[in-house]
């Protein structure tokens, strides 16, 4: 048995898990993907040097389908206009949703009302821990007292920020029944939208204790032209890009490791 599996049980009033064929409503997966899985736990604790490689999905409450409509935007703050706003050459004006806003518009959602999952994960150490010389036990221990009492970065959600998730510590997963049977093959799910292999790379901003000189690096737009800029981060800054696979739920799990399912990237390669 793989020493480095931890459970985590989750559950919540609603869940989305939106499917990105669906350009303009939202309408969710039947259950949970990899990558919902992934932001839960991260969000609960992450370093750099650790990541999360989602074993297996567990469904206890599959939730009734509900439809209802909710206020959305229709427009987003560009880079280029955050750039200016930070260089004091330009302004960023206020995007406003709902009350009759003219960037608000109302969409209608199909999600699942009152879900229950017990996600199982391994932890592994990132290409950054690994030179550090990291002890994975520490990471494991630190995750199971955040999950015991509660402690997390920020709010995990199920699918979208406004559907708030619970969470609990699980030792043994087959102490929780499923409610109801359930075995189906889901077809091409959603896996992640970051390379599995790309972030066991691991990525941080530098600080002070990184440089002989205790002097952190000036970004190079505030180099003097005559000096070198010393690097900032090290490891690799993942960029998004889609990966699916074929999702099949047998007695109410959902098999998902990446070394056993097969990971199909969206432009044709794999990761």
């Amino acid at each position: 048995m793989n020493q480095n599996l931890i459970n985590v049980r989750v559950w919540g009033d609603y869940a989305c898990y939106t499917r990105p064929e669906m350009k303009v409503e939202r309408v969710s997966y039947p259950m949970m993907t990899p990558s919902a899985a992934r932001g839960i736990l991260e969000a609960i604790f992450w370093k750099p040097q650790m990541l999360y490689l989602i074993d297996s999905i567990k469904v206890i409450k599959r939730g009734e389908w509900t439809s209802f409509r909710r206020n959305e935007v229709t427009k987003r703050i560009s880079l280029s206009q955050a750039k200016s706003a930070m260089a004091g050459t330009g302004e960023v004006s206020t995007i406003k949703a709902g009350g009759g806003a003219a960037d608000a518009t109302q969409r209608n959602m199909l999600a699942l009302q009152s879900v229950e999952y017990i996600i199982t994960a391994e932890i592994a150490l990132s290409e950054i821990g690994k030179h550090s010389n990291q002890v994975l036990q520490k990471y494991k221990e630190e995750i199971e007292r955040r999950v015991r009492t509660g402690k997390c970065f920020h709010r995990p959600s199920l699918g979208v920020r406004e559907f708030s998730a619970d969470f609990d510590w699980v030792e043994n997963p087959n102490d929780f029944m499923p409610e109801t049977p359930w075995s189906e093959n889901l077809g091409l799910m959603l896996y992640d939208v970051f390379s599995y292999k790309e972030r066991s790379v691991g990525f941080r901003f530098l600080d002070g204790e990184d440089y002989a000189d205790g002097q952190v690096p000036l970004f190079a737009t505030e180099m003097p032209k005559n000096k070198k800029a010393k690097p900032i981060s090290d490891g690799v800054l993942v960029k998004p890009s889609a990966s699916f696979f074929r999702a099949k739920v047998e007695e109410n799990i959902l098999d998902c490791h990446p070394n056993r399912v097969e990971i199909i990237h969206r432009k044709g390669g794999e990761n």
